[in-house]
């Protein structure tokens, strides 16, 4: 199988020590994970990490007979292909797995088949699972469908999901529509589903007592407890980590089985497409500082009157349900697809520092073109510098740093916080800050965003 690298206002006021966070990235804004048609995925027992230093139980699905991660690998496929996913069960004979069944479900994609060898599996009251490991043999279930309509998906352990996705058997699924042009990119193959660059929002979350429970006493020990009906998370993760440790690079040896990060950047006047994947048991109000976003799909259905007709019709007939939100409300199992753009739009001065006489840079509000920055800024010998701020309040122009600063924000983008809007998942085990947090980088016209190799 080959594992492809896949392209995808206000400055908002944060606390300092997150604004050097975001603005020390080595970090891409694109979707990585595995291409193709076939997909070898295995369940298997390993451990991650959370941002305030805890160190959790997982059951994750790997790649091939690589450690499991959390989320299960993204696999980015193409509308019309069939797929075929071989699940096979590696969790250890002994420990805390013992005994568990496994198996995937794929919502929203239809006439899903399962096969195994006879006396492998068993039909369970959702999907074909793959036995246990007996002896030095191993089970494995195919799955296979065809990839019938373009958009962002989820897929789930079928077997006890109230315990297996908690415990971390869960991941994305991205259909590219049949047209797709990655110099001319779309969601649904739509023009009106055009973007520039795209990110994945997988939000999940964890209610630690069910892990350390098992890790303790085994799936056995939770008989005694109500956990699972009395759920209570304590983390809240954005692509399988939760701030700070979202914003690190994708693929660090410092997070060995959450390899995907969780940073947007864009320059001003693109389009990014954010996907958001509601992948855990509680709903989730994801907000995005700068600008609205206009929603155009949900659950991988494009929001359009007439199912098919622009694109079958070559008219740009495109989401006309569409509407523009400024918090996206994620649902248990929901997947939405949203257009978010920023131009510095009606902020009333030119983000640029431009006299009026200035050539206009591309994608600019032209009306506020070389109007003055609204407030009279400090002298220099007036200020305490804070190793966050690029000495300039325009986009792309640093200013006075004293020695040894300036490297945290060495392009001089604007920044905004995007996060959950309820409180407690902004926290690690209620340490703030944490949870479901990251930014986005709005990095000037011209200013290459680093493409990361992708995962191996």
């Amino acid at each position: 199988m080959k594992t492809k690298n896949h392209r995808l206002a206000r400055a908002a006021t944060i606390p300092a020590g997150l604004l050097a966070w975001s603005l020390a990235l080595p970090a891409g804004a694109e979707i990585r994970g595995l291409g193709g048609t076939t997909f070898n995925l295995s369940a298997k027992v390993d451990r991650i990490v959370t941002g305030e230093g805890g160190s959790y139980l997982l059951w994750g699905y790997a790649n091939g007979n690589g450690r499991a991660q959390y989320p299960g690998p993204t696999l980015i496929v193409d509308e019309g292909d069939t797929i075929t996913i071989n699940l096979t069960n590696r969790f250890p004979a002994s420990g805390t797995s013992a005994g568990q069944r496994v198996s995937i479900l794929f919502p929203g994609q239809q006439n899903v088949t399962a096969t195994c060898t006879a006396g492998t599996c068993t039909q369970g009251a959702l999907a074909l699972e793959a036995h246990p490991r007996v002896g030095s043999v191993y089970s494995t279930v195919s799955y296979s469908f065809v990839a019938s309509q373009p958009g962002t998906y989820l897929y789930r352990s079928g077997t006890r999901p109230e315990l297996q996705v908690e415990m971390g058997l869960t991941g994305a699924i991205i259909v590219r529509p049949s047209n797709f042009n990655p110099a001319a990119q779309t969601a649904y193959g739509d023009g009106r589903s055009a973007y520039d660059r795209e990110t994945l929002f997988f939000l999940t979350e964890m209610d630690p007592r069910i892990h350390d429970t098992v890790e303790a006493a085994g799936v056995a020990g939770l008989a005694a407890t109500d956990y699972l009906a009395d759920y209570f998370p304590g983390y809240w993760f954005l692509n399988g980590r939760n701030a700070p440790d979202a914003l690190g690079a994708a693929a660090s040896i410092l997070y060995p089985t959450q390899p995907y990060n969780c940073v947007p950047r864009m320059h001003p006047g693109e389009k990014l497409l954010v996907r958001v994947v509601g992948a855990g048991r509680d709903q989730h109000p994801y907000h995005h500082h700068g600008n609205h976003a206009r929603i155009i799909a949900r659950d991988g259905r494009l929001l359009e009157s007439a199912p098919g007709a622009g694109v079958a019709s070559g008219v740009n007939a495109g989401p006309d349900l569409s509407h523009e939100v400024f918090t996206i409300q994620s649902v248990p199992g929901g997947t939405v697809d949203a257009i978010f753009q920023w131009t510095g739009k009606d902020l009333g001065w030119d983000i640029y520092g431009h006299a009026a006489s200035d050539p206009m840079e591309p994608a600019e509000w032209a009306p506020d073109h070389g109007k003055a920055f609204p407030l009279i800024l400090p002298d220099l010998a007036n200020l305490t510098f804070g190793g966050f701020w690029s000495g300039s309040p325009f986009l792309g122009q640093s200013g006075s740093l004293p020695p040894g600063e300036g490297g945290l924000n060495p392009t001089s983008g604007y920044v905004h916080m995007w996060h959950s809007h309820t409180e407690k998942e902004i926290t690690n085990f209620d340490i703030f800050p944490g949870g479901m947090m990251t930014f986005l980088i709005v990095e000037p016209p011209g200013q290459a965003i680093d493409e990361i190799p992708p995962i191996p």
